[in-house]
């Protein structure tokens, strides 16, 4: 699949340090292992069936902001995301608008590239479409179902079976154990299984938390003849096949947002952990969510803010971003109008700045480590923009050298 054409990153003086990244399954910063000065990251890709809304922009803006701090810390970087590009809520949404789903897909990817190149995003080097490696997808489970790993559950509107991970079987005979990735007691994961996708009380599973790895073809779904049958995949099977493929076994960071930590991002890690006798990742972090009006910003609930409707209306991408770079990556936080009023102001002050003339200018030099220090301290960016505000509001030596930083590292053109 086709990403986006990627932004010119100025080059600075130096390296930053690698960063110390929040990892999410022990609870602490940690520094992820860089092997042959390489790291590899993988984030779960959007499912088209809306626009990009500033919850994406965000946790897309955390992972650019990783691969910003590797790179100026003088480490190669291989980036993959993936695209859902067949699912139920996509189906659900062309059924309801009276699109083809294909189409309504299209559509949705073609404007989600254009909105991450408007906001300076570094793009993928692997962007994955499902649709484009369905009998890859089916051979992995094809592979589970022929290790004891993978279970028929009858269907009554379809005329195969539907095929379940076993997590029993896997917790005994794999390295892979329930709750590696998300910590989290029994009553929890079976609840944010009912609200994320899963489907713990169906009958004929072995366990509630199995999660689908097959879904057989039903009457008017698109579905792939296959050698596990006619049908489509299921979720966490889809990432953890494109990710292998993509990155090998135990890359450095799995990431996405918060709410895809369990069930998504435990069972991809079991998947892949037993098909290939390895963890998926070392690291795995995650952005957190934001809300608006009140609720966790979501197209289901409808209170989006749209990045594309913000570039219509005027507002200038920079901004944007500031607004969003206002928040460490991890916090929660709801979304205000005045949060972009703010940014609007920031930029406008910080353009001033670099022209200021002052008898007592900062040292850009100092600034520029000062960002890196705060860079390597799990992409802490509210204190990045504290420096900015301080050292623009008095003037420095070397403009230039704080526009490129500034440019490089959060990813703001002046």
């Amino acid at each position: 699949m086709r990403t986006w054409t990627p932004p010119e990153l100025p080059e600075l003086p130096g390296t930053g340090l690698p960063p110390r990244l929040f990892h999410t399954a022990v609870g602490r910063t940690v520094q992820p292992p860089i092997e042959d000065g390489r790291a590899t990251l993988y984030v779960c890709g959007i499912t088209p069936y809306d626009a990009t809304h500033l919850g994406h922009a965000a946790t897309y803006l955390a992972f650019d902001l990783m691969l910003r701090a590797w790179r100026d810390a003088g480490i190669a970087t291989v980036y993959a995301q993936n695209i859902t590009d067949i699912d139920d809520p996509l189906l659900e949404r062309a059924r309801d608008t009276g699109v083809d789903w294909r189409q309504l897909a299209d559509e949705q990817i073609q404007l989600f590239r254009s909105d991450m190149h408007q906001l300076s995003m570094l793009p993928p080097e692997h962007y994955v479409a499902v649709t484009e490696c369905i009998d890859d997808i089916a051979a992995a489970v094809l592979r589970l179902r022929e290790i004891g790993l993978a279970y028929s559950v009858p269907t009554a509107d379809a005329e195969g079976d539907d095929l379940y991970f076993d997590t029993h079987a896997a917790q005994s005979q794999t390295e892979w154990r329930l709750g590696d990735v998300a910590p989290l007691d029994r009553a929890t994961m079976n609840m944010l299984s009912a609200e994320r996708g899963g489907d713990p009380g169906r009958e004929g599973k072995r366990d509630p938390l199995d999660p689908l790895l097959w879904r057989a073809a039903r009457e008017g779904e698109p579905s792939w003849s296959s050698a596990v049958g006619e049908g489509r995949p299921g979720w966490h099977i889809e990432c953890a096949v494109i990710a292998q493929a993509a990155l090998g076994n135990a890359f450095t960071v799995q990431g996405g947002g918060a709410d895809l930590t369990f069930p998504h991002h435990e069972f991809t890690a079991a998947h892949a952990t037993a098909l290939s006798d390895t963890p998926l990742a070392h690291t795995y972090c995650h952005a957190g969510l934001i809300s608006y009006q009140g609720h966790k910003m979501s197209k289901s609930r409808g209170n989006l803010v749209l990045v594309s409707r913000l570039l219509e209306a005027g507002v200038e991408a920079p901004a944007i971003r500031l607004a969003l770079l206002a928040h460490h990556y991890r916090s929660e936080w709801e979304w205000f109008d005045e949060d972009l009023q703010t940014a609007k102001r920031r930029l406008e002050a910080w353009r001033i700045g670099l022209e200021r003339s002052s008898e007592q200018p900062v040292d850009a030099v100092t600034v520029l480590h000062q960002l890196r220090q705060a860079f390597a301290n799990d992409l802490d960016t509210p204190v990045m923009l504290a420096t900015l505000d301080a050292a623009l509001d008095q003037g420095v030596d070397d403009p230039e050298l704080v526009r490129d930083a500034i440019n490089a590292l959060l990813g703001v053109r002046l």
